[in-house]
């Protein structure tokens, strides 16, 4: 029973590093300075091979004040977009303020974009760049912080999947769906595991403490929980894949040779869109909101409003009389191509 429940049970610590309750590193963060490191990389290669207005050295700063605008955008707009009561949520605990509880996770990805977005338009107007370039030093260097973002969110088991067969090879039981369970369900939970708990409380009071149990692998719990969970799409790694590896892939083949600033961005815009729109359909809709209009997510209505506002840059920034920036590939690169 034990080998069978291992191949589906989601288990994974979300500490990297734990020496207390709640710290001190979550591979979540981790995935953020990741991101960050690996986009100033990418920025440093395109003003490195010398189409830029962005010099090699201020490649550091200019990815320090996107990364600011990421996180204040991303945690900003997942309180807008999916948990608005945030705002006036106010606790006893540091940091007092559940807006201000990063902690606790919720950064939205569309949020995220606006704020980067918002920040390269502070970071030009510092310099002599055009911000449509800065725009696409962004969405060259997003994909890896966005597959990696995605990988964190499937070790915290958050945003899971959607139900699948359990003979999917590679299907996933997330604990953490106990936290939307109904009446009926906590019943089970609580037949299940009521014994191995104090009795103070409900059982929905311990599921917190049922899913760090599970985490740290105790057998009784996995093996009581396990059979009443749900096998579901690993959609986190599905978003991964395509927001991530694939997005990257589309720009890094369209920004082989410099190309009129802007047009890389759009190009982000869209595809990034239509990815999304289809990687959501294997993933579970937040319990609060559910489906939408036609049977879509919020995250999807967002990404046709994304994909709508990518065409219309992109024709804009296609017309204009201006020349070529940018590109990852040194001039010799290119010349041995041709």
């Amino acid at each position: 029973m034990h080998t069978a429940l291992a191949a589906y049970l989601h288990t994974i610590d979300p500490y990297a590093l734990k020496l207390w309750d709640g710290g001190p590193i979550r591979w979540y963060g981790l995935s953020y300075l990741f991101g960050f490191l690996l986009a100033y990389l990418l920025v440093r290669r395109v003003a490195r091979a010398g189409r830029s207005t962005l010099e090699p050295d201020h490649a550091g700063d200019f990815i320090l004040s996107v990364s600011v605008g990421i996180i204040l955008g991303g945690r900003l707009g997942y309180v807008v977009f999916y948990q608005p009561q945030m705002l006036w949520t106010f606790t006893s605990n540091p940091p007092f303020w559940d807006m201000l509880a990063i902690n606790k996770g919720g950064m939205a990805s569309h949020g995220g974009m606006i704020g980067a977005l918002l920040a390269g338009l502070y970071y030009a107007r510092r310099g002599e760049h055009r911000p449509t370039h800065l725009f696409d030093l962004v969405a060259f260097a997003a994909p890896p912080g966005l597959l990696l973002g995605r990988l964190a969110n499937f070790v915290n088991g958050e945003l899971i999947g959607r139900p699948c067969s359990p003979d999917l090879p590679w299907a996933v039981k997330f604990p953490q769906e106990m936290f939307t369970w109904g009446h009926r369900h906590l019943a089970k939970l609580d037949q299940a595991v009521g014994h191995l708990l104090p009795r103070d409380y409900p059982i929905g009071y311990y599921i917190p403490d049922i899913v760090t149990q599970i985490q740290l692998g105790n057998q009784q719990f996995i093996d009581a929980v396990g059979p009443l969970l749900t096998p579901r799409h690993p959609s986190q790694i599905y978003q991964g894949l395509l927001e991530g590896v694939v997005l990257f892939a589309i720009l890094a083949f369209v920004w082989r040779k410099p190309r009129k600033p802007g047009v890389v961005g759009a190009l982000f815009c869209i595809a990034y869109a239509v990815l999304r729109i289809v990687s959501e359909y294997f993933r579970e809709p937040d319990a609060h909101l559910g489906l939408r209009w036609l049977d879509l997510t919020r995250g999807q209505w967002l990404s046709v409003a994304l994909l709508a506002v990518g065409a219309l840059l992109l024709f804009v920034f296609s017309q204009r009389d201006t020349q070529p920036m940018g590109g990852w590939r040194f001039a010799t690169d290119q010349a041995s191509d041709s």
